[in-house]
């Protein structure tokens, strides 16, 4: 979210960030958003643990923010149906592997980089793909390689592929 926030307003993006909500009331990331003049909110099981209601709030949100494209950069909960439906095609997430490897529930974060290193594999990467119902299942728009060296800890791998990470979602979303 910083990578896309510090290129807009660098002007090399032609964008404008309204809106931050997360699902973790003490992510990091609100106060990012805070920083950059955002409208932040957290929405969860324990703000709404009514699925539908939670999903309706999302909704609402994000139309009343006016926001056209829907940017899942670390928030880790399934959206629901009404999001999804309304923002279909302007949906996007940015996945710590070259997908469709290593993605679906229970494929975040560190648990990526280990599983990577556990099967051997030459190459990592990051994912940009459209989001769908299907957890990481949607079509790919774009990914960055990077190789998985001899000796890589899952923190000097998540390194490599969070470098990679901003970059890929910019050009995602110029391209969008």
């Amino acid at each position: 979210m910083r990578a896309v926030l510090e290129a807009v307003e660098r002007g090399e993006l032609d964008a404008r960030g309204v809106l931050c909500i997360s699902n973790n009331s003490a992510s990091p990331a609100l106060e990012t958003a805070r920083r950059f003049g955002l409208h932040t909110l957290h929405l969860s099981a324990r703000t709404f643990p009514d699925p539908a209601a939670l999903d309706a709030a999302m909704l609402a949100a994000f139309r009343t923010a006016q926001a056209d494209t829907v940017v899942l950069s670390g928030y880790m909960k399934a959206l629901g149906p009404a999001v999804l439906n309304a923002y279909a095609g302007r949906l996007l997430n940015v996945h710590p592997s070259l997908l469709p490897k290593y993605g679906g529930r229970g494929m975040y974060g560190d648990l990526v980089h280990a599983a990577v290193l556990a099967a051997g594999e030459s190459e990592s990467g990051a994912t940009v793909h459209a989001v769908e119902d299907e957890i990481d299942g949607g079509p790919v728009l774009l990914q960055s390689r990077v190789p998985v060296l001899p000796g890589d800890t899952v923190e000097s791998l998540r390194a490599r592929v969070q470098a990679t990470e901003g970059p890929l979602l910019i050009e995602a979303l110029r391209a969008l």
